[in-house]
């Protein structure tokens, strides 16, 4: 036996017994049963989430509706539960199977819990960010998207947005403190890329993710922004990168008709052209963190460091304000030239590359971590890419270099737009020279941002990192139990 957590729970329903059930064993013998179900969360491997159920027999009619009422009861204490959700389909992400993912999957498990939805199925670009401009947000109590890492940022956008807006706060000022969203979010996997929610679930499963929505959980979530020039770009979340993975995307955008191939194709050619890319990039590290980059703690469900960083930044602003990010800590700044920078507020992880691109990175410590990858041989790279996939240090050669960072800004020597202002903390300060290593390539003059999959048409950018901004309806990765699989196949009986 195990026992289920109350929170675990999804729902509680009577038994229509038909003539066939009441034949079966000892309940033949009464005259007329009464029964009731509960429904309630399976835990499988590999972070795998199933709807189960076990059904409750009572020659007693007044006891079995006591039992339901205690139970229903129970559950209405679950005051982080969902009762009307805004739902968003793209039904063109991905292999196009977001409506039916929904409809097959989703929609009934809401309707179990008894979740009222409102849906909007997208029929453009930014469909979901103009909407939640105009809607009554107030009216739900959470916002779920059904698609990729596009649909997510999308709908991300429109939410920080509505509540800069609604709090006359001007997304324009890098400096601005934003106001947190409280609404949060859950992602429905069904698009090309789901990097988002494998990095805070675990798996990129439909049904999982439902559950999590279900169940009311809250996973706090680091955002990025991104600036150029005093102007506002993007919000970012997990990947922003320049040189290696910017050339990807801005490839792969041409080849869309290949499907999520594009991304191996373009991959494969971005890496034999092996570009570099001279610059300056300064950055103030996140002196608040408990962690770092090469620790082996990653991070998992009621994560102690997310916990701790946020404590001791919360202490470190209400004593300086937010004018010690600026006159307080010291700025370094590196000039070189790079094949990669990459930028990630969580770890990238996907089934190709189990660990991600940073394995200790944080979902919610108020800090991103900054790779830089200088120039090096084709061979090198590839040794630092393949350790992308297996369990071996990939921060351990000496032309990467990985920092934890709470803002930071780039400018690239060769930019059409050396007149922005992001160069003058460079010009400032004293900085570290990176070493020229050899490469079989030339130089070209600048990259492109990959900011959560979409391109920046700004080189010189500058980003801060923005503690716990919005909220998922997800608990982050659980470890690994191994008695996962023997529990879930035994009785909740015992809980009752």
């Amino acid at each position: 036996n195990c026992f289920v957590p109350t929170s675990e729970i999804i729902a509680v329903e009577e038994t229509e017994l038909n003539k066939k059930q009441r034949n079966i064993g000892k309940w033949r013998k009464m005259a007329k049963p009464h029964a009731f179900t509960v429904y309630y969360v399976k835990k499988a491997r590999n972070h795998h989430w199933r709807c189960s159920d076990v059904t409750f027999w009572c020659a007693d009619e007044h006891l079995c509706n006591q039992w339901i009422q205690a139970l229903k009861e129970l559950l209405e204490t679950q005051k982080s539960r969902p009762k009307q959700l805004l739902v968003y389909i793209n039904p063109y992400g991905g292999k196009r199977q977001g409506k039916r993912i929904y409809e097959q999957k989703v929609a009934p498990l809401f309707s179990l819990a008894s979740i009222s939805t409102d849906v909007v199925i997208t029929e453009h670009a930014n469909h979901a960010k103009d909407n939640l401009f105009e809607v009554n947000i107030n009216k739900y109590d959470g916002v779920v998207c059904v698609g990729g890492d596009g649909m997510f940022s999308e709908v991300m956008h429109g939410l920080i947005g509505r509540m800069q807006k609604d709090s006359g706060i001007d997304q324009n000022n890098p400096k601005a403190p934003l106001v947190q969203c409280n609404i949060r979010i859950g992602i429905i996997p069904a698009g090309s890329t789901d990097c988002i929610c494998y990095s805070t679930v675990g798996i990129s499963d439909p049904v999982t993710s439902a559950l999590h929505i279900i169940v009311g959980d809250c996973q706090p979530l680091d955002v990025s922004s991104v600036h150029h020039n005093n102007t506002f770009l993007k919000y970012s979340v997990s990947l922003l990168g320049y040189g290696f993975y910017g050339d990807i995307l801005k490839d792969s955008e041409k080849k869309r008709w290949m499907g999520p191939m594009r991304y191996d194709y373009s991959g494969f050619k971005t890496f034999l052209s092996h570009h570099y890319y001279e610059g300056t990039i300064s950055f103030q590290p996140a002196k608040h963190t408990v962690g770092s980059p090469r620790d082996k703690d990653s991070c998992r469900t009621g994560c102690y460091i997310c916990k701790k960083s946020e404590q001791q930044l919360a202490e470190q602003q209400k004593k300086c304000g937010l004018k010690y990010e600026e006159d307080e800590e010291g700025w370094k700044v590196i000039k070189g030239k790079f094949l990669a920078i990459n930028a990630v507020n969580m770890s990238c992880a996907c089934p190709r590359s189990p660990k991600g691109l940073s394995p200790a990175a944080h979902l919610a410590d108020g800090s991103a971590d900054l790779i830089l990858v200088r120039k090096c041989s084709r061979f090198d790279f590839l040794r630092y890419l393949v350790r992308h996939t297996n369990q071996d240090d990939q921060f351990d050669f000496s032309f990467v270099d990985v920092y934890r960072v709470k803002s930071f800004q780039f400018t690239s020597k060769l930019s059409d737009d050396n007149e922005s202002s992001v160069t003058d903390i460079g010009k400032k300060r004293f900085g570290q020279f990176c070493r020229d290593h050899p490469a079989c390539c030339c130089n070209i003059p600048n990259s492109t941002w990959n900011c959560d999959g979409e391109t920046l048409d700004s080189s010189a950018i500058e980003v801060r990192v923005h503690c716990q901004l919005m909220k998922l309806f997800a608990r982050g990765i659980e470890e690994n139990c191994k008695d996962e699989a023997a529990c879930s196949q035994s009785s909740v009986q015992q809980l009752l």
